[in-house]
């Protein structure tokens, strides 16, 4: 009676994460960005499965220890259960999740409409500079480096806005590509077009100083992805409620542009 909603991804060291220094916060990382992919369609996930390629040294007792009290955690965090998966060994680390839920509806992508706002949950950027401050890369300044390393392995994953979503957007996309990339995946069917406000797309107040103190543009850091925050549209008179529902839940969500007639999209500043 219930429709299944799945969503499978894969995982590869060195293409979606540069080492496995960090098993414990790694598998929290996959994990919640699995879920992502359910929950920025308005459903709750339930079960996942998950299956990991790797050697000796990677899941050794100690590292295997760190992944099952990260599964334990992300499950209690979640209330998803894990349901069943492999082990296989390889030269390459890598996972797949299948995460599964249910529900009657589900929000499309190539659903929008001409005038709907578009709007964003969260902030960008951080995760992106967490994984150059991961990839070594020296800035003039190196400025709260840790806290941008957690934002990497831990996005905030918005689970209690997402059971109000099916009422408000008509199309929806978790960002996980970057913003420009996944809002065309979005409406790339359609004969529209969007508007978006470079002033508009939120940071951090972190990112905010670290870019001051290095004299860099935000437009370096919040188009790369890894961010896992809901990218959706929704009509206007849906303002007031929006508003209302990211104080309910306290969930940043800010209105970042607009769907356009146009064939051209384009980025104001």
């Amino acid at each position: 009676k219930n429709k299944n909603v799945i969503s499978i991804d894969t995982y590869v060291e060195k293409i979606h994460f540069p080492n496995f220094n960090k098993p414990d916060l790694l598998i929290k990382k996959i994990i919640r960005s699995s879920i992502s992919d359910l929950i920025c369609k308005g459903v709750i996930p339930k079960y996942y499965f998950i299956s990991g390629s790797g050697n000796k040294k990677s899941f050794s007792s100690k590292n295997l220890k760190k992944i099952i009290n990260s599964l334990k955690s992300e499950q209690k965090k979640f209330s998803i259960k894990l349901s069943g998966g492999d082990t296989v060994f390889s030269k390459i680390n890598s996972f797949t999740v299948v995460s599964l839920g249910f529900s009657d509806k589900i929000i499309k992508r190539n659903n929008a409409k001409i005038n709907d706002d578009i709007y964003i949950t969260g902030e960008l950027g951080d995760s992106y500079l967490g994984l150059r401050y991961l990839q070594k890369k020296k800035f003039n300044r190196n400025i709260h480096e840790r806290y941008f390393k957690k934002k990497f392995y831990l996005p905030k994953i918005n689970l209690k806005f997402s059971k109000y979503l099916s009422k408000l957007a008509n199309t929806s996309i978790d960002i996980s590509d970057g913003l420009l990339i996944d809002l065309n995946k979005m409406i790339n069917t359609q004969k529209i077009s969007s508007e978006i406000y470079y002033d508009k797309i939120p940071i951090s107040s972190k990112l905010k100083i670290f870019l001051r103190e290095n004299s860099l543009k935000k437009s370096k850091f919040i188009f790369n992805g890894d961010d896992y925050q809901i990218l959706f549209t929704s009509n206007k008179s849906n303002r007031d409620k929006i508003d209302k529902i990211s104080r309910i839940t306290k969930t940043k969500i800010s209105r970042i542009g607009k769907i356009l007639s146009k064939k051209n999209s384009s980025l104001g500043y």
